[in-house]
């Protein structure tokens, strides 16, 4: 049985059942790792184990980041937008954030203007 959001948390979302874009940043740095989607249930998960977990949406299923390549991400703190309909998610990464084994997900940049 996978843990329930509490319905405070709940309240604060937009649409409790939508997905909710979540920004994944380094606790230290300050660094934006990555961008992963959650639903109430992938939230509760994080809340409960302290680990973040997601929804991954090519699989349709919960993702523990971490879970089969050992870059977990701790979860330090976690904010919600003013529109409910974000989150911001201070981690402790371990490894890399990206699936291409880059350390954040936002490592190509677009050049524009001169």
């Amino acid at each position: 049985m996978s843990p329930e959001l509490n319905p405070e948390i709940s309240a604060l979302l937009k649409d409790s059942a939508a997905l909710i874009p979540a920004v994944a940043q380094d606790i230290h740095s300050g660094e934006v790792l990555m961008l992963a989607y959650m639903n109430a249930e992938s939230l509760a998960a994080t809340l409960a184990s302290g680990r973040a977990t997601y929804w991954s949406r090519s699989r349709n299923e919960l993702w523990e980041k971490g879970a089969t390549s050992g870059h977990v991400q701790l979860v330090h703190s976690i904010a919600i937008d003013c529109d409910g309909d974000a989150l911001l998610i201070k981690v402790e990464q371990t490894g890399a954030a990206c699936h291409t084994g880059d350390r954040t997900c936002f490592h190509r940049n677009i050049e524009f203007g001169s």
